[in-house]
């Protein structure tokens, strides 16, 4: 069995502009793994990041969010860290509300349909919520 082999990690400002230096920075160390499902990386770290610089106190100024990837045997695992939130938690959407009009609230509905497993938890860094997607041919 490989030993778990991080990616990367980046710390980024806790701001709107840093979801699409998070998709960036993900693509280039995806970009020599050949993992089949690196657009389902990309759209599941933008929905993260993009909900932890609206939701957490992350938000605030000199705030930060950490993006962190690994692949273990096929398995991508993506945390994203931020400061967490007294007042909200990670809430997915039921699938009955999806298709109705509504700005946002979709995101951990993706991340639920499309990562193999992921989840959430507090830390003493900050609140980590991640995500697996695993390579069906591994």
């Amino acid at each position: 069995m490989k030993a778990l082999g991080l990616l990367g990690q980046v710390e980024l400002p806790g701001e709107t502009a840093s979801v699409p230096r998070a998709r960036r920075y993900l693509r280039v160390l995806l970009a020599a793994t050949d993992h089949p499902r690196v657009d389902d990386a990309l759209l599941l770290t933008t929905e993260l990041v993009a909900n932890a610089v609206r939701h957490s106190d992350s938000a605030r100024p000199g705030g930060q969010v950490t993006l962190a990837a690994a692949l273990r045997d096929g398995t991508l695992h993506v945390d994203v860290i931020d400061a967490g939130s007294p007042v909200s938690e990670p809430r997915v959407l039921p699938d009955d509300l999806v298709d109705q009009p509504r700005d946002g609230g979709r995101g951990l509905w993706l991340v639920r349909r499309l990562a193999t497993t992921w989840g959430w938890h507090d830390a003493e860094t900050g609140r980590v919520v991640w995500f697996q997607l695993t390579d069906a041919d591994a």
